[in-house]
């Protein structure tokens, strides 16, 4: 006799149901001080092909490099107008797009200063546990010296950076790729 499976023993995307008033595009309002930008990319399997029932959770510091809510820098409260937070879908492309201020440096633990970064969780159909990577700007002067991009070897580096898509378009681009040559660097949290 075959038995049906039940919830407890299917993977997802359970995360839609009932939970899709949470999903914003958006990290911060318009009124909110520093380097206003957008970031875009797609979310691929290992074969390439477009993962269309991705969600992207997004968290980062405001353009003083301070979190809203606790902040364990100590550096104060975050900017009016600023979140930090947003969970992102991706379209049935994979496709996904997001609104934020450029972030301001932060601390790490061992007190050395981390390049402006965006951390990613990613949680979708068939991932037992939800992925862990960053966002770096190419370019910024503080890359060279963070303390997590420059444990990461230098051949993949590039895997956690999004690039302008036009120099001074404030919009930038980054994908990411779960396998295969381009896979995105993912980290244990």
């Amino acid at each position: 006799m075959s038995y049906p499976a039940t919830a407890s023993q299917t993977v997802g995307p359970y995360f839609k149901i009932g939970l899709q008033y949470l999903d914003s595009n958006a990290l911060c309002t318009e009124a909110a001080p520093g380097i206003h930008i957008t970031v875009s990319g797609q979310v691929f399997d290992g074969d390439g092909v477009p993962v269309p029932d991705a969600q992207l959770e997004l968290w980062q510091a405001d353009d003083l490099g301070r979190f809203a809510g606790h902040d364990p820098s100590g550096r104060g409260e975050a900017s009016d107008g600023f979140v930090g937070f947003a969970r992102v879908p991706v379209n049935e492309h994979g496709a996904f797009h997001f609104s934020t201020v450029y972030p301001g440096s932060v601390m790490a633990p061992d007190v050395t200063r981390q390049a402006p970064h965006i951390v990613v969780m990613l949680s979708m159909r068939g991932l037992l546990k939800h992925l862990y990577t960053r966002i770096y700007f190419a370019g910024d002067a503080l890359n060279a010296d963070d303390p997590i991009l420059t444990a990461v070897p230098v051949d993949r580096r590039g895997t956690l950076l999004a690039h302008e898509e036009e120099e001074g378009s404030e919009q930038y681009r980054m994908n990411i790729h779960l396998q295969g040559d381009d896979e995105t660097v993912f980290f244990e949290y």
